[in-house]
């Protein structure tokens, strides 16, 4: 359960943050507004999808691409659905088409969500560092979730040895060691 927790609250929180950071709906104190309510409605379709036996539904970053192509409201994830619907007749034609083929797609994807990368304070080592390692983590272990991980950690030791803790706070620490656990450090 707490391994499930922290995939689904990281992955969706990510993806969340990068789609809103894209579609200009940060606050101007770079937080987003009523995330509460899209992690609501993010744990609801994971606990309905898991009653129905199916894998649980949640946000994707692809979603930047129909952010940054004029979606901001709830009509265009309805639209994909039903182009998503029409498109399981036509599932056959697709298998047919060789991976490599879908690979300019994926790279604009990325481009999309290194665009952020731009913001952050490169000049300081205890900043740049935990950002790096997010940022190759993620693709590297397959998951936004254990990238974040591997940010937190990093984060936190980076932030002790330096002798900065007055930057950390209690929840830092134990979301931190949490981590660890969780990626089973202790368990090797």
């Amino acid at each position: 359960i707490f391994a499930f927790l922290f995939v689904d609250l990281f992955d969706n929180s990510g993806t969340l943050i990068g789609v809103a950071k894209r579609a200009g709906l940060m606050g101007k104190d770079g937080h987003l507004p009523k995330m509460g309510r899209a992690l609501i409605a993010d744990s609801a379709a994971a606990m309905f999808g898991s009653l129905l036996g199916a894998s649980a539904p949640t946000s994707y970053i692809e979603s930047a691409a129909g952010v940054s192509a004029g979606g901001r409201t709830g009509l265009t994830a309805v639209v994909v659905a039903v182009l998503f619907l029409l498109a399981l007749f036509f599932a056959p034609l697709a298998g047919s088409v060789p991976a490599f083929a879908t690979a300019p797609a994926l790279f604009f994807i990325a481009v999309l969500m290194t665009s952020g990368l731009a913001e952050i304070e490169w000049d300081d080592l205890t900043t740049a560092a935990p950002v790096l390692v997010t940022a190759l983590a993620m693709p590297l272990t397959y998951s936004i979730a254990n990238g974040i991980a591997f940010g937190f950690i990093t984060w936190t030791v980076i932030k002790l040895l330096s002798g900065r803790t007055r930057e950390l706070n209690s929840a830092l620490i134990v979301l931190s060691i949490l981590f660890v656990i969780k990626l089973g450090w202790f368990n090797a």
